[in-house]
């Protein structure tokens, strides 16, 4: 016990809970790339990967729901080791670095949409473990206790989120959670690859219905959700510790396993493609309750991580809000919202969120990489600006072709897209049946016109 105090007051010399959005100073990245490898491959497992691989079959068949996942994960993992690029070059958090471009007011609109998406993240998350936790707690003990379960992964995720990326990383993740992690991932596969014959799964008809290219969007979305918060936590990994390779690798590891793991947890259990469903199997399967609670330790980090997020999101608005008890804030909002939550359509949840943050990393990887040459100065970033009007023209596009592509949100939404689409401009709709899928077609619009419209040397300036 000793051992682990002094440990933790090591971390705390490095203490990332309180990093503000300034470039954090080089003796406070004291992430590694083994470190950053462990983080995102961690947030890239969970409950809530395996119910969305669960949606690619039968529709697909396991061979090609597998190809799907395959070219979902090494395609949608570049964007997110760009902006961790980003953010390990500048030292910023994601939405700091949306200022040259948008404008430092018109980087409000992405913090405030990333804000909402995080909050609406964390209840997902406390619904979804509370729920799986109660599962566990129903066939250990017979004891119903949603409501407690709640309570208590709402109070661990946002201490998680407090204690900041570092000492979740050197303090939690590497002595105890990856491996814990780990072990019940492993257990878990081999039970379900050793239940029953894999012939006629392999071998089994696909019942249609989803493209090939939207069922990619699906796998996209995923590592594309975390877009908005890459730099967050990637601003701490130190010079030349190849920290975008450990994000990179981690990540596509973790993403192809659980989407993996999910479609098979649906062709050889029966398990239905949602929360409940997903952790009764495992709980079936895998011959143990206590399986589903060590699934939670990888879930929770996912919490901890859009709770600090959402805190430093909020801070690139108000930088003097104490970061600290913003976290705490939101930790306390996302358990309100998640007393309330059910999951419908869980599938339009995660295409939403591309179709918000695909084309603007459009516009931003044009700027960011190509204008500049991969670097900003902290006096683009931080100029007191308006809004850079002309780069909101490539994003508006982008997210007007994602929902062109794909129909995605409320039925009230959608009738409104077809309408203008359909009815005003008589062009077909969806596009080519979203047999393309929206993410791909949606970065290259973004991408393109940012080229055409932001001119060279386009800087910060008024």
């Amino acid at each position: 016990m000793s051992g682990l105090i002094e440990h933790i007051d090591r971390v705390l010399r490095h203490d990332s809970s309180t990093a503000g959005i300034r470039p954090v100073p080089s003796g406070r990245r004291a992430l590694g790339g083994i470190d950053l490898a462990v983080l995102w491959g961690d947030l890239s497992v969970g409950l809530l990967v395996l119910v969305t691989g669960a949606l690619l079959v039968p529709a697909l068949g396991l061979p090609r729901a597998l190809l799907a996942i395959g070219i979902g994960s090494v395609i949608g993992c570049l964007p997110l080791a760009l902006m961790a690029l980003a953010g390990e070059r500048e030292g910023v958090p994601t939405m700091v670095l949306f200022r040259p471009v948008l404008g430092l007011r018109g980087s409000f609109l992405p913090s405030g949409l990333n804000l909402l998406q995080l909050v609406g993240w964390t209840a997902v998350e406390f619904w979804a473990m509370a729920s799986v936790a109660n599962v566990a707690s129903r066939r250990v003990a017979d004891f119903d206790a949603y409501h407690a379960w709640l309570v208590l992964l709402a109070v661990v995720c946002t201490a998680l989120a407090i204690g900041g990326p570092i000492l979740v990383v050197r303090a939690w993740l590497e002595r105890f959670g990856i491996y814990i992690l780990l072990a019940s991932a492993v257990w878990i596969s081999f039970r379900v690859l050793t239940v029953g014959d894999l012939g006629p799964i392999w071998h089994g008809p696909a019942s249609g219905g989803l493209p090939f290219w939207l069922a990619v969007d699906l796998v996209i979305a995923m590592p594309v959700s975390w877009l908005s918060v890459a730099a967050d936590y990637n601003r701490f990994a130190r010079p030349g510790s190849h920290g975008v390779a450990g994000t990179y690798l981690g990540y596509v590891a973790g993403n192809v396993w659980f989407y993996a793991l999910g479609a098979l947890l649906v062709l050889a259990t029966g398990a239905t493609a949602d929360v409940l469903g997903i952790g009764t199997s495992v709980a079936a399967v895998a011959g143990g309750s206590v399986l589903l609670v060590a699934l939670l330790v990888g879930e929770s980090d996912n919490a901890f991580a859009d709770i600090y997020s959402a805190a430093v999101s909020a801070q690139n608005v108000i930088p003097r809000i104490p970061q600290r008890a913003m976290s705490l804030a939101v930790g306390a909002l996302g358990f309100v919202v998640a007393l309330a939550l059910s999951i419908d359509r869980y599938e339009f949840f995660l295409l939403l969120i591309g179709s918000v943050f695909v084309p603007l990393f459009g516009v931003f990887a044009a700027d960011y990489f190509v204008r500049h040459h991969g670097r900003y100065t902290e006096a683009e970033m931080f100029a007191r600006t308006g809004v850079r009007w002309i780069a909101l023209v490539p994003w508006a596009a982008g997210f007007a072709l994602f929902h062109w592509s794909v129909p995605t949100g409320p039925q009230g939404w959608i009738d409104g897209v077809r309408t203008v689409v359909h009815g005003w401009l008589h062009l077909p709709f969806p596009l080519f049946n979203s047999a393309l899928g929206a993410s791909m077609p949606s970065f290259a619009a973004a991408f393109g016109l940012s080229m055409l419209l932001l001119p060279r040397g386009y800087t910060s300036r008024a």
